[in-house]
């Protein structure tokens, strides 16, 4: 956990690697492989880091990064892609940020509230 956020997963196009927090092992399989699914491609497409992180209130966090000498990531493709993902999976994300609520920070559940 760092300054406040929570990593959730991520992936690394330099060490072809992807994590996912087992913190958070009881997400359900289909979310955890679409996660896997997104990063993954994210990384193949342009290149560079792709985390995807829980803020302190449970908000969800997509952050890239590239090394410097990195003249293949283009950082505008970058940009468009997250906000592509972030349109096309904005219920997913609003699942997991209820999820982390919940089960994370411990906040009462209201049905009502959906």
């Amino acid at each position: 956990m760092e300054e406040g956020r929570t990593v959730l997963c991520g992936a690394n196009s330099y060490e072809q690697k992807y994590y996912f927090n087992e913190q958070f092992a009881t997400v359900p399989d289909s979310i955890k492989e679409e996660l896997h699914i997104i990063c993954v491609l994210f990384t193949e497409e342009v290149g560079g880091i792709i985390t995807i992180a829980f803020d302190e209130k449970g908000g969800i966090l997509i952050e890239t990064d590239a090394e410097e000498n990195d003249f293949m990531y283009d950082e505008i493709s970058s940009g468009l892609l997250v906000g592509e993902i972030r349109r096309s999976r904005q219920e997913m994300f609003e699942a997991l940020s209820l999820y982390y609520r919940v089960f994370v920070l411990h906040e009462e559940f209201d049905a009502k509230d959906l």
